[in-house]
Formats: structure tokens, C-alpha cells, sequence
């Protein structure tokens, strides 16, 4: 078939090592976690100066989803302390609190909503109590906190008018687009000339989504046998929390992508990323690719030019710009050194969640054994390269992973 040749033609697969990924170096990797970062870091007295130690030893907790009778004391000695904490700790363990100890502490949390004036701070608590929570009382209830402790802030503040966002759909249910609106954006309508990366996600993050790139010319790239080409990509972070704070999920939206990376990180590994940037983390003149641009300040009429004019007033495919604004930086597209045995009883394994990167399955053992994202650099480079741009949008909420069925009748050129 021509596709077979166009696919190879594009092949660039490296045999890698990475020696940190064998099996004796994980379990090295696990026991320094649990004995120097968690178990030396919270045997320290909890003090304005043993606060970093602690943060440390709270991440270690979140990453290797880790309890024991002794952390959980700790945990609770610094939730019954938090209101006198620095507000990074505060953020460090409410965020802690959100993933791993999601209904235990309620009541300190409560304390620290009413008492906080950092507008972070105040979104983290308020989100740890409406998972707990279905019911309109909560929401109606932090909805007017927030009206009365913040008045117009909330509606300058980024951070402050995403909750607001959120705690609207936590009563009306969220927003997604119809079949039509989809199918524009898969259209070489969307971004037309542009090489775009795109990450079909469900609202749940629990579920993998798909990957699947389009060229130039408009049309997505097929494998060798003749399919478009897609793997699962996932974009749920360690925390789960919602995309405009701190290692949050990755935003909806649209994203400049600005070519390959190699990461130093040992999570990560050395495959190839894609380098991403959200509006306002890059410039508009980079973010468009114009060098004629001269404005280095962002608007909402900035993003808009990126949008069919029918999707101009879609708030979710906003969601990057806000992350932007709020603060979030280098989210990008990888792949993953991980222990995937870490997560085995979770329901995206064997993949790994990032701090609100999207993250592809690959399995080492010192040898990679196994990469869809170097099946993603490759449909990359099949399309063209790493220049353009990428667009995560969710689907709906159904509760399972998404596939290629899916997708396939919103796509033209099938």
C-alpha cells in the first residue's frame, strides 16, 4: 500500500538505555523515596525551616501512592496545623490531601476555606470539599464564601474565575461539544497549513485518551496497514486535580508546539517529547509563529484567532489560555521511565500519570521494550515535524477509555 512507504520513510527509532530503569535500580529508586524522603523527612520536627523537607516527603507520598500507619499520623499532625503554615505548604498538602486522603479532613480544610486570603489556597480547599460532595449545598455554600471574601477579584483572578467555572458545572453538569462543533475542529478548516497534534480525551481522567496527528495538507496520518495512525495518550496528573491549578490535569485547549525535546528527568526518560507552550507561557509572537507580532501582552481576542468563528464563545477550548494566565508552564507531550507496577491497581496502568503533562505507555527494563511515544515521533515526523500546534479537547463523559471508534466518524478523509 503507499502508505507502507510514506510510514517508513519517516521511521526514526533508536535503540535506548536508560540504566535507572531496571528492575534493581527501581527498587534502589523506591527505597530512598520511603526511607529518606518520606520516612527521614516527616521524622522531622514540623517548623517553618523543616517545611521544604516535609512538601518533599508529601510529593514521594503522592507519587508512590504510599501509606503507612506512620504517615498517616504525620499527615494528620500537619492537616490539624495547617492554618498556621506557610501558604506553599498549605498548597503542598492540600494538594497531597486531594489525592491520596480524599474524605479524611474535611473539617481542617473547612477551617482554612474561611481563613485564607491566597487566592490558590482558597481554590484548593474549596476543590478537596466538592469532591467529597454531589450535593448543591456545598457548592452554593463556597459560591458565596467566594463572592463575599474576594468580591470583584473573582472575577480578575484566573485562578478564582476557573473555580468559579467549576463550581457552575458541579451544578449544571459539564459542557461538550456536539458532533458538528467536533468535526470542525478535525476539519483542515482548524488551523488550516498547520501540522496539529490532537489529544482526544474523556472528562474523566482516569481513562486514556487517543493521540492522533494531522499534516499539512489536512489529513491524518494512517499507519501501515492503512488506519489512521492513534495511541493512547493519557492527560490525568498524580493529583487528579482540575487543569488551572498547580499539577493539575492538562488543560483543554489549543497549545503552540514548538518541536523535539529530550528530558534529563529519570522520570520521563530519553525518548523524544514534544515540546508544547500554553498562551501567555509563550508570547503571541511565538505562540502564531509571526515574527511581525510586536504585542508581547495576551487577550482573549488573541486566542480567538485561533478558533472557528462558531467555537469563539466555547469556554472549555479556553481552558489553556487560563492556565496560561494562572501560571501553569511546561506541559508537554512524553513518554515515561516509570515503574508502571506502581499503579497496577489503578484503572489508566499501565500507564503513569505526570503532573499535568500528557504521558504515552513505553516499558523498560535498562532497554526500552516498548514506546507509543516514539510511535507518536514518528507519526510526527511522517506529518512533518514538531511545528504547529496540539489541541486536547474532551469528549464526553463516558466512563472508558477512549478509542479510535470513537473518533472515526467526526474524521473526513477515513
Amino acid at each position: 500500500m503507499i502508505f507502507s512507504s510514506h510510514w517508513a520513510a519517516a521511521q526514526y527509532d533508536v535503540p535506548l538505555y536508560a540504566s535507572y530503569t531496571t528492575t534493581a535500580e527501581r527498587a534502589k529508586l523506591y527505597n530512598r523515596l520511603v526511607h529518606y524522603s518520606i520516612e527521614s523527612g516527616l521524622s522531622l520536627a514540623l517548623s517553618d525551616s523543616t517545611e521544604e523537607n516535609w512538601e518533599n516527603a508529601f510529593y514521594a507520598i503522592e507519587f508512590l501512592l504510599y501509606q503507612s500507619p506512620f504517615t498517616n499520623a504525620k499527615v494528620r499532625l500537619a492537616f490539624d496545623s495547617i492554618e498556621t503554615r506557610s501558604p506553599d505548604f498549605q498548597k503542598s498538602l492540600l494538594e497531597l490531601g486531594y489525592s491520596n486522603y480524599p474524605f479524611a479532613f474535611s473539617r481542617q480544610v473547612t477551617g482554612l476555606l474561611k481563613a485564607t486570603t491566597d487566592p490558590k489556597v482558597f481554590a484548593l480547599c474549596a476543590e478537596y470539599l466538592c469532591q467529597q460532595s454531589s450535593g448543591g449545598a456545598v457548592v452554593d455554600s463556597i459560591t458565596t464564601l467566594l463572592a463575599s471574601k474576594f468580591g470583584d477579584q473573582e472575577a480578575l483572578d484566573p485562578v478564582l474565575y476557573m473555580l468559579q467555572v467549576h463550581l457552575f458545572q458541579k451544578k449544571d453538569g459539564p459542557v461538550f461539544l456536539p458532533g458538528q462543533l467536533l468535526q470542525s475542529l478535525l476539519s483542515p478548516r482548524f488551523l488550516p497549513g498547520q501540522i496539529v497534534m490532537y489529544s482526544l480525551q474523556r472528562k474523566n481522567r482516569d481513562f486514556p485518551g487517543i493521540v492522533l496527528v494531522r499534516n499539512r495538507e489536512g489529513h491524518f496520518i494512517r499507519d501501515s496497514d492503512g488506519m489512521v495512525f492513534s495511541v493512547p495518550q493519557l492527560a490525568r496528573s498524580i493529583s487528579n486535580l482540575p487543569f488551572y491549578l498547580r499539577n493539575g490535569n492538562t488543560p483543554q485547549g489549543i497549545y503552540a508546539m514548538h518541536g523535539f525535546g529530550v528530558s534529563m528527568s529519570n522520570f520521563i526518560g530519553p525518548t523524544a517529547n514534544v515540546q508544547l507552550s500554553m498562551p501567555v507561557e509563550s508570547s503571541p509572537r511565538d505562540f502564531a509563529g509571526d515574527s511581525s507580532l510586536s504585542d508581547s501582552t495576551w487577550s482573549l481576542e488573541d486566542y480567538k484567532q485561533f478558533l472557528p468563528g462558531e467555537l469563539s464563545n466555547f469556554l472549555p477550548l479556553f481552558y489553556s489560555y487560563y492556565a496560561g494566565l494562572a501560571g501553569r508552564r511546561e506541559i508537554i507531550a512524553h513518554g515515561t521511565a516509570i515503574d508502571p507496577k506502581i499503579y497496577v491497581h489503578q484503572p489508566y496502568f499501565p500507564m503513569t500519570p505526570s503532573e499535568g503533562c500528557l504521558s504515552t505507555k513505553e516499558f523498560w527494563n535498562g532497554k526500552r521494550t516498548e514506546s507509543d511515544q516514539q510511535k507518536l515521533v514518528n507519526a510526527l515526523l511522517q506529518a512533518g515535524g514538531a511545528k504547529g500546534y496540539c489541541l486536547v479537547i474532551e469528549l464526553d463523559d463516558r466512563q472508558s477509555a477512549v478509542t479510535l471508534k470513537d473518533v472515526l466518524p467526526f474524521i473526513g478523509d477515513r
